[in-house]
């Protein structure tokens, strides 16, 4: 298993605070494709990270905490002219996140901008292995350094029979100058991101993202739209998740923790389960009752999060995910 894409630094600012000007303030491991690695090396899977970290003290200490949890890092480059992104984290009184802009650019951007495709080239063989699944984000394409690599991985990946799963993770700010106000895609945001739909096997996105990319928050008519009919699912919070997963559709409902301290990372370890049990499955091959057991398994491995600080600390093992499901079918949670 590949993860490609960004690994930061969430700086959490206190409940209700502001990260910028308020303490305490917590800084997590974090970026959606390095927490999804993770939280799928805590699953038990072999996985591959691939990105760019700064060449200082953040960067230096995510590499090893990747590297302590048993994952591949021979697709990590460290860049020595730009620095580990700083991401400002507003949490509210309910755990809810907001992104609040960045810290540490002095000048050349953020190292998570720059992944070469020169060395990832290189790097490759190092990285593939046997996998089956390369898991992407949208945010790569932001940057026109690293969306070169992001399009030579997609590429190889699809050559190489390796589907792809698409978390499309639209988060504006990494994609303008300066701290965002407007939510909404401009038309050249949109088409970069389509480009590489007709190239996934699955995508995966929150309610909102499918209403401004898709017109639509039905899986069945999101999946309809692309000529290929990927798998497609729809989170919405703590709001049931509707799906379709190789042609079977359904609506899934949330498990919600008595405990919520930070929802941050919960949709990536969403995700991290959700590739986990497709790995030793056909996606073509999937019924109705296991394509339930995927969402519901999936959903769990969210909800765990939630009751931690960061993305990556409170991560489940596979015992902890089905000790939460137990409870769950018990009607204790």
């Amino acid at each position: 298993m590949i993860s490609l894409g960004e690994a930061i630094i969430d700086r959490l600012g206190p409940i209700g605070g502001d990260p910028a000007c308020d303490q305490p303030l917590i800084d997590c491991y974090g970026g959606a494709p390095a927490n999804v690695a993770c939280a799928l090396s805590r699953l038990g899977v072999q996985v591959s990270f691939v990105g760019s970290l700064g060449n200082d003290y953040f960067g230096k200490n995510f590499k090893q905490l990747m590297i302590k949890k048993g994952i591949n890092v021979s697709g990590l480059q460290q860049d020595n002219c730009r620095p580990t992104r700083i991401v400002l984290v507003r949490r509210d009184a309910a755990g809810e996140r907001s992104f609040g802009g960045f810290e540490g650019d002095e000048g050349l951007g953020f190292a998570d901008q720059a992944l070469l495709k020169e060395k990832l080239v290189k790097d490759w063989p190092l990285v593939v292995g046997q996998a089956k699944w390369l898991i992407i984000g949208s945010i790569p394409l932001a940057s026109e350094i690293s969306s070169e690599a992001f399009f030579w991985c997609i590429e190889n990946s699809c050559k190489s029979g390796i589907k792809i799963a698409l978390d499309l993770n639209w988060r504006p700010t990494f994609w303008r100058k300066g701290e965002s106000k407007e939510f909404e895609p401009l038309p050249a945001e949109k088409q970069k991101i389509y480009t590489i739909l007709k190239h996934t096997s699955l995508i995966k996105l929150a309610k909102e993202e499918a209403e401004l990319f898709f017109d639509s928050t039905n899986p069945s008519q999101i999946s309809s739209t692309l000529s290929h009919h990927p798998s497609v699912i729809v989170t919405d919070g703590s709001k049931p998740v509707s799906w379709i997963l190789n042609k079977h559709h359904g609506e899934s409902n949330a498990i919600l923790p008595d405990n919520v301290i930070d929802t941050t990372g919960a949709g990536d370890a969403f995700t991290a389960g959700l590739i986990y049990k497709l790995l030793p499955v056909d996606l073509d091959k999937i019924d109705i009752k296991l394509a339930q057991e995927i969402i519901q398994f999936s959903i769990a491995c969210g909800a765990y999060v939630c009751q931690g600080v960061g993305a990556i600390e409170s991560q489940p093992y596979p015992d902890d995910v089905e000790k939460l499901l137990s409870r769950t079918r018990g009607g204790i949670i």
